[in-house]
């Protein structure tokens, strides 16, 4: 795990395990989700970000790249870059195709492993 911190910037730990990239993609999405990008509003440059994150300028725009094929952000040419209006939806969606496909598995393994039965999760899901 590497840690990044930049004086009066955001702390961030990337891990080993994933592209630096799709873990920044990742954090812009959650803060998508937690309405501090709101659908329609202006995200930061990618220089910004770049400093602000302690990496180069490319890992944004790749960062970005990913963003906009996946339809989260759009780009107004000349003015920056901008959550898309679809933008929450296609986040859930996602986050929920990775979880069945990569958590799921894993906590039902570790269930079974552990001879944990539904009725002793069920309290967790009320």
């Amino acid at each position: 795990m590497v840690q990044i911190k930049r004086e009066g910037g955001l702390t961030m730990e990337f891990k080993n395990t994933k592209g630096i990239f799709l873990q920044i993609a990742d954090s812009i999405s959650e803060k998508v989700m937690e309405g501090k990008y709101p659908p329609g509003d202006k995200i930061p440059s990618v220089r910004d970000l770049a400093l602000e994150m302690g990496v180069n300028p490319n890992t944004i725009m790749r960062t970005y790249g990913e963003l906009q094929s996946r339809g989260i952000i759009d780009t107004k040419r000349g003015v920056g870059y901008y959550v898309s209006n679809e933008a929450i939806d296609i986040i859930r969606q996602w986050k929920r195709k990775e979880f069945f496909d990569n958590d799921l598995p894993l906590i039902v393994r570790q269930t079974k492993i552990l001879n944990i039965a539904f009725e002793e999760l069920k309290p967790y899901f009320d």
